[in-house]
């Protein structure tokens, strides 16, 4: 296949969608590898062009509660809160499944992660479809999230036949996963909405570790996010003892660090903004990625809000 086509036709992602292709689209979060959710064969070409384990469950993605509510057996008085304070958004309800959802989207599982994401382009091109999109991150399996058009093409350019591109994703960290264990309220995966929101809106969660394997819910595995370069969380001055200076990449929140070339050093947010630091996560632990390093230092930033999604990922990334 030729180098997939990067644009802005929400027209030209209908066609490839409804001949059964996956392509590429903007989310606020990040950009999805995206497929008609009610057809098996085309969620099974998701995961082949992820290489992503099918017990891996994905996320459906549509435009309205109304349509959301096809694919769902029932929506909880506290999920139906969330979905009215932050939908469209970067929060994913995990609710029992409708039979119309083919088990390989949901692993085999009774249940279902859904969300209404908050992009124009994106919610444009739900609205002319007929059918749900499954859109779990459009990179391959376990690596660094793509936040721009151009991360998917320098990924998986060659397997998809199209691009569209919204820009850079504006949170930059996947969704929130919130889901129901009896009257409980279980945060599955931290995301773009912190957990203090939640609990505003309503009352207490509990937050899951992670899950090494067969996870109830989309990017719950323990090690995920990572660059191809080791990622490591402490002990900066030994990284810098035992490879060099030189050979040390350093992802900081907001402060270059003076042990390290400031050319090897990607600061998240100058300001100390823990948004502007999820905007830029991606971004940085890709730019580390491809310099000539043989280490790239992460510092974790302070564990409140979405500091603790960002560190979330890094210590996922670093998991490897």
């Amino acid at each position: 296949m030729k180098t997939a086509v990067i644009g802005t036709d929400t027209g030209e992602a209908k066609k490839w969608l409804e001949a059964g292709q996956v392509v590429g689209i903007p989310t606020e979060t990040v950009y999805g590898l995206a497929g008609n959710a009610l057809s098996p064969a085309a969620v099974a070409r998701i995961f082949e062009v992820k290489n992503r384990p099918t017990f891996d469950p994905l996320i459906v993605h549509s435009n309205s509660l109304e349509k959301i509510a096809q694919f769902v057996t029932e929506m909880p008085p506290a999920a139906r809160r969330l979905a009215d304070a932050c939908w469209p958004g970067p929060l994913t309800l995990l609710l029992k499944k409708a039979s119309l959802v083919p088990d390989l989207v949901t692993a085999g599982l009774d249940t279902v992660a859904v969300r209404i994401p908050n992009h124009p382009l994106t919610l444009r091109l739900l609205d002319a479809l007929d059918f749900p999109l499954a859109a779990p991150s459009a990179n391959p399996f376990g690596y660094v999230s793509p936040t721009q058009a151009e991360h998917v093409q320098a990924q998986l350019g060659d397997k998809i036949p199209y691009i569209l591109d919204g820009g850079p994703c504006q949170v930059g960290i996947e969704s929130t996963i919130v889901g129901f264990e009896g009257p409980e309220l279980v945060v599955y995966r931290l995301g773009g909405i912190p957990v203090e929101a939640i609990e505003h809106i309503v009352g207490p969660v509990r937050v899951m570790a992670h899950s090494s394997s067969n996870p109830k819910a989309p990017g719950m595995l323990k090690s995920h996010y990572a660059p191809l370069k080791p990622v490591y969380t402490d002990g900066l001055d030994g990284l810098v003892d035992r490879y060099g200076p030189e050979a040390v990449g350093v992802l900081s929140f907001k402060d270059l660090s003076p042990d390290v070339p400031a050319g090897n050093q990607f600061v998240l947010s100058a300001a100390g903004s823990a948004t502007e630091a999820a905007q830029r996560l991606f971004a940085g632990l890709r730019y580390l990625d491809g310099l000539a390093v043989a280490a790239i230092y992460a510092e974790l930033l302070p564990e409140r809000e979405l500091g603790r999604a960002i560190n979330d990922r890094i210590r996922r990334a670093a998991a490897r």
